[in-house]
């Protein structure tokens, strides 16, 4: 019980700073945190994903300006559902590869001391360090639950975001794209299932568009602007 209580506390809080962090603040400059809070969503996500802020907000950035079209690093419509769906991480990873596009499309993220000489110069150790701590608590479990937390990403996000939100559900607006809001509760990916949503206004920290859709990210959001911890810009 203790074993899945931690796996799905610590998964969620990966997909509150992947959206808030990652997505809302970095790549569409929507919000500020505080010092803190920032710093400790970038220690998070460097255990928990062992993704680069710059590459993970250029691809996404590029993803924006190329929606569903030649360009597009991971679009359903290009590649296929089947590839985008089980290997949208490739994809991403193939994405990421391409230094000048990440130079131009990263702008503004971090760049300070920590990120250049321990996050983005080591990804990979964040994560060792993730299974190390697993195991030394959950021992055997440990690896299972590290497993578990290495895959949620990329299946959630570079998988069913970046696939089915641009193949399977409903629109609120039509825009030049074909992003779906897969369902109008987003909870379980922490808002980003109304995808339709966030194309039409991608500057908006709101997902949710109508009165019976909710987007669990933004009521994160609210927490912590009330606490002092975030400002929308």
């Amino acid at each position: 019980m203790t074993e899945l209580l931690y796996t799905l506390i610590a998964t969620h809080i990966t997909i509150v700073a992947v959206t808030l962090f990652l997505h809302r603040g970095q790549a569409h400059r929507g919000i500020t945190f505080h010092p803190l809070l920032s710093h400790a969503m970038r220690l998070w996500l460097w255990l928990t994903t062992g993704m680069v802020t710059k590459e993970w907000v250029a691809v996404h950035r590029r993803h924006h300006r190329y929606a569903d079209r030649l360009g597009d690093p991971h679009s359903p419509h290009v590649y296929g559902i089947w590839r985008v769906l089980f290997g949208g991480v490739l994809l991403y990873s193939e994405a990421t590869r391409d230094q000048e596009m990440v130079s131009q499309y990263g702008v503004g993220t971090p760049d300070d001391w920590i990120e250049r000489r321990l996050y983005s110069r080591h990804p990979l150790l964040g994560v060792i360090l993730l299974l190390i701590f697993n195991t030394a608590v959950f021992h055997g479990w440990g690896i299972v639950i590290w497993l578990i937390q290495m895959a949620w990403i990329p299946f959630h996000a570079a998988g069913i975001i970046n696939g089915l939100g641009h193949w399977l559900g409903y629109r609120n607006g039509n825009v030049a794209d074909r992003s779906r809001n897969i369902v109008p509760w987003g909870i379980w990916i922490g808002g980003e299932e109304l995808h339709n949503n966030h194309h039409l206004d991608p500057g908006s920290v709101k997902f949710s568009r109508m009165t019976w859709e909710f987007d669990l990210g933004y009521q994160w959001l609210r927490l912590f602007c009330g606490l002092g911890l975030a400002k929308i810009r």
